[in-house]
């Protein structure tokens, strides 16, 4: 029936009915936002022999969803993502102000610096600032970030198009990723010191 509405709004164009679901699909999602998820999978991925793993929380309504082949697959595809992706936060709303105005000091500084810049009036470099903020939403939120497996949608778009699919409100609630050794101070040495050392030399 979707289908058929859409196709009679494009007046038969399938190309603009295609649009149009993916438009509604949008819409819908929307509509579901305000449901409670309560429901849902934690999943566990390890990747590289054991270097890298990711575990993830995605919710919705019903056990029914939660325990469904689709779903399991969508949540373990998003797990994938976050491991080669490195989202450091879930989206927008989650990125410290004060990290998003150093972003943005760094921004201004890199586009004043830069000789194609020089003369533009401010609301030019601020366009430029916009711009780059916009790239470091994109590499550091997962919900911004260009899917693994289709470049052409975000995670976000990803997360919609599933609530069109199971007619549910799903939320991507929370991820860790570890990596083996990320954080810690790798052990340098000097070498010819040690010996020293051993033999007394340094006393």
């Amino acid at each position: 029936m979707e289908c058929k509405r859409a196709l009679t709004e494009a007046e038969g164009v399938e190309e603009k009915a295609i649009e149009i679901l993916r438009k509604h699909g949008l819409a819908t999602a929307t509509k579901k936002s305000g449901r409670v998820a309560a429901e849902g999978l934690v999943n566990a991925y390890i990747h590289a022999g054991g270097k890298i793993g990711v575990l993830l929380e995605v919710n919705c309504e019903t056990d029914f969803v939660a325990r469904g082949e689709e779903f399991r697959g969508f949540v373990h595809d998003l797990a994938m993502h976050i491991t080669a992706a490195e989202p450091r936060f879930l989206s927008k709303e989650d990125v410290p102000a004060d990290l998003l105005e150093k972003e943005r000091e760094i921004a201004l500084e890199q586009a004043r610096l830069d000789p194609k810049n020089a003369g533009k009036p401010p609301q030019v470099l601020e366009k430029i600032i916009e711009g780059r903020v916009s790239k470091f939403y994109q590499e550091t939120c997962l919900m911004e970030q260009p899917f693994i497996k289709d470049q052409n949608i975000t995670v976000g778009t990803l997360v919609s198009q599933m609530v069109s699919k199971t007619g549910e409100n799903i939320r991507v609630r929370r991820f860790t990723r570890y990596k083996m050794g990320e954080g810690l101070e790798k052990r340098s040495s000097d070498l010819s010191a040690e010996v020293q050392d051993l033999l007394g030399g340094n006393k």
